[in-house]
């Protein structure tokens, strides 16, 4: 018997016209990690829903077990054993983790009465087979996107599959996050199942995969063992360029004037704090820690979000008191969250209205809206961010990671903001649309003497785009690395002192 499980032969697939694959094979082993590598846009999602028969192909041949298979749709593919784990995981949020990992198992027995005993034993089993420690009592939505996404993947082994797609699973992870999803991967490689890593972070791939295939624009332009790619290699086939990046360099104002954000003293809700903090202007700072460290409760203060904070905050030597997200904004400061999509946009809206969301006093008069220049202050800002749309009317629920980031960055630059905090400012966005936003950012810094606090668990990119990072630990700012030596290793050294 052949050691393929699954392969995909010259796979074409259009939508509208448009060529999402052309002519893409792909092989993947028994027992088997396979990272599947390309930027948003790329494909990856379209091979996903084939392989998972959730999309037939418009030409080219899927064979499993060295079979063809003329149609393969969802249930075929589970029943071949194909399960895919999802960006959203399809989990209920009201369920306990217990009731979540049973509910398949119950509605394929029918049963019309719950054996609570039953359900409580298949669940236990389900997770010990991922050597977690996860309580199966608890209501799931009360867990940590890690604890999740560990649940999904406990699903996902109880129908016994043989290969197991995962869509960009570590995007909401902090590092020892992803070491714990990484053992597990390897745990569950350890039981004879192949899995599909579908990603676009490449030190990632590099670290857990065995065989490395990238596509872009909907085409295969690399494939081989991972020990054969390096980082600049992977991007270079990811982009089509070559993308180096040279580190953060501020140079201090040589006047005496204050600092653009100074935080005295901050105590966040809770009680734990004192910290003290500055930025100049220009400057790019990053602020790192670990799950819980207190950096997101930092934010949402300066951005009056949290108002029970206490201490004092002055914004170019005036002191501004924080205690709603008008006053922030009246005030210069604006704020990016991590989960853009149900946070940061209106997704149904158009990207003309989520640009102008929080700059409509700029373009009304009284009660009356100016269209004309409504239209051309949005269309300036798509410019200037650009993003790529072919109109200012699509749904910016439409758009890719990278450019509804641009949306968010562009709605506050609006506000002629003087001080930005970015929190996760590239999850789920891939390495092309990362690097002109991190361009976008050190310009924006340059010109206009904006002062950026960039909270990020991507270290290295704290250490290419801040001329300074700061940890944080049990809501206090513990330590500091400066200038030069803010690499990837001092960082990761801090952390350590304190995991």
């Amino acid at each position: 018997m052949s050691d393929i499980l699954i392969e995909l032969r010259n796979i074409e697939k259009r939508f509208a016209g448009v060529r999402a694959l052309d002519g893409v094979s792909l092989a993947i082993r028994r027992g088997q990690i396979h990272c599947l590598a390309g930027e948003n846009g790329s494909g990856k999602s379209t091979i996903i829903k084939i392989m998972s028969g959730v999309y037939g192909p418009d030409a080219g041949e899927i064979v499993v077990d060295g079979v063809p298979v003329a149609r393969l749709d969802p249930i075929t593919a589970i029943r071949h054993g194909i399960e895919v784990i999802y960006q959203d995981f399809s989990l209920f949020g009201n369920l306990t983790v217990a009731e979540n990992l049973a509910l398949g198992h119950e509605l394929r027995e029918k049963r019309r009465l719950v054996d609570w005993r039953a359900v409580h034993a298949l669940a236990r089993r389900a997770i010990d087979r991922l050597g977690v420690d996860i309580d199966i009592e608890a209501d799931l939505e009360t867990l940590p996107t890690s604890g999740k996404q560990l649940v999904a993947i406990a699903r996902a082994l109880m129908s016994d599959p043989r290969l197991l797609i995962m869509d960009e699973p570590t995007t909401a992870l902090t590092r020892r996050e992803v070491e714990t999803l990484f053992h597990v991967v390897r745990e569950i490689q350890r039981q004879g199942i192949a899995v599909l890593f579908v990603s676009h972070k490449m030190r990632e791939m590099l670290e857990i995969s065995e065989w490395l295939t990238v596509i872009r624009n909907g085409c295969k332009v690399a494939e081989g063992e991972t020990g054969g790619f390096d980082e600049a290699s992977i991007t270079r086939h990811m982009t089509g360029q070559d993308i180096a990046g040279e580190p953060y360099c501020w140079r201090p104002a040589t006047d005496d004037r204050p600092p653009r954000l100074e935080v005295r003293g901050l105590v966040l809700p809770g009680g734990a704090g004192g910290n003290d903090l500055r930025l100049e202007a220009g400057e790019i700072v990053g602020l790192a820690g670990l799950l819980g460290s207190g950096r997101t409760e930092l934010a949402l203060a300066l951005f009056g979000m949290a108002p029970g904070h206490g201490g004092q905050v002055l914004i170019d030597g005036v002191p501004a008191r924080l205690s709603s997200v008008q006053e922030a904004i009246a005030r210069g400061i604006a704020y990016v969250p991590e989960d853009r999509l149900t946070e940061g946009l209106f997704l149904a809206q158009s990207i003309e209205r989520n640009i102008l969301a929080a700059a409509y006093d700029r373009v009304t008069r009284g009660l009356v809206l100016d269209r004309t220049r409504a239209r051309a202050l949005a269309a300036e800002t798509v410019a200037a961010m650009q993003i790529a749309t072919p109109s200012l009317d699509k749904p910016v629920g439409q758009l890719s990671g990278g450019n509804a980031q641009r949306v968010v960055i562009g709605r506050w630059l609006l506000t002629d903001a003087k001080v930005l905090v970015l929190n996760g400012p590239t999850v789920g966005v891939d390495v092309g649309s990362k690097a002109e936003i991190h361009r976008k950012l050190r310009d924006l810094a340059q010109t206009r003497g904006l002062a950026v606090l960039m909270i990020s668990d991507d270290l290295p990119e704290l250490a290419q785009n801040c001329n300074r990072i700061l940890l944080m630990h049990r809501g206090r700012l513990v330590g500091e690395v400066a200038g030069g030596k803010a690499s990837e290793e001092a960082v990761s050294d801090m952390l350590r002192q304190f995991s």
